[in-house]
């Protein structure tokens, strides 16, 4: 006789970082993985690393979400797998061009696409399955950078703002039909991010206590969505600046220094 039917999540961005810890975490709860990044090299290494280890199934699907395309090539291919995606983990992202001094409009389209459109456009092609079947986790990748506005931070920080906005309001239309949403902001966190985005001065300058491993930072965002918080800041020393940096008060005085 055959088991329960495992539950299938699919991780974005899960060639590194955050999205394959995600993906280690959960295949390590029994779920089936689907696994999407662009990299097809490190997504088998990846899907190889899990089947084995953790005795799941784990299916690759190469995509660049910053492909306008992107999303439905991705439903169609689960669809074609004969899955239904239980989880949902919108993860891929990059640090992006300046808005006002990169002035190749199309690099800025494709970044938009990849951090805001993209991410909307997976939960409107999925949620609606998880409500039919009355179970759906949805877990948008933020950042501490998405809850406070800074003068040079034209484009990142706006659109980790959007994904917390996106999350509040599909946690509000969807919590009653079984599907939890939540928005996981996480602050410094060490993975190949600040590698790629030629940020390892700015973190050998950071003392150690802003930053948090990756494993922290999924094992808090899981545990938030299972209790149903739309919206959760990881790291302890960020959950305790988060109130602060809401308050309207602060909010004036960090866009005073900062545009200074």
């Amino acid at each position: 006789m055959n088991g329960p039917k495992r539950r299938v999540a699919l991780v974005t961005g899960a060639s590194a970082g955050l999205g394959a810890e995600f993906a280690r975490q959960l295949a390590g709860r029994g779920h089936d993985i689907v696994a999407v990044a662009r990299r097809r090299d490190r997504l088998e290494h990846l899907a190889q690393e899990l089947s084995e280890g953790k005795g799941v199934r784990v299916d690759v699907v190469p995509a660049d979400l910053a492909d306008i395309h992107a999303p439905r090539l991705i439903a169609d291919r689960v669809a074609e797998l004969g899955l239904d995606v239980d989880y949902l983990v919108n993860n891929a992202g990059a640090a992006g061009p300046e808005l006002i001094d990169d002035r190749d409009w199309g690099a800025h389209a494709s970044f938009l696409q990849l951090m805001m459109t993209s991410m909307a456009h997976l939960c409107h092609l999925f949620a609606p399955g998880m409500c039919e079947r009355g179970y759906g986790r949805i877990i948008n990748v933020s950042s501490v950078a998405g809850r406070i506005a800074r003068a040079r931070d034209t484009n990142y920080g706006p659109t980790k703002a959007y994904v917390v906005a996106l999350s509040e309001a599909l946690h509000l239309t969807l919590k009653d039909q079984g599907v939890h949403v939540c928005a996981l902001c996480p602050g410094f966190t060490h993975t190949e991010f600040h590698d790629v985005a030629d940020m390892l001065d700015m973190k050998a300058a950071s003392p150690g206590f802003m930053w948090y491993d990756a494993d922290v930072v999924v094992r808090e965002g899981l545990a938030a969505v299972e209790k149903g918080k739309c919206v959760y800041v990881s790291g302890r020393i960020y959950r305790w600046i988060d109130p602060m940096l809401q308050s309207v008060f602060l909010r004036r005085l960090i866009r005073r220094f900062t545009a200074r």
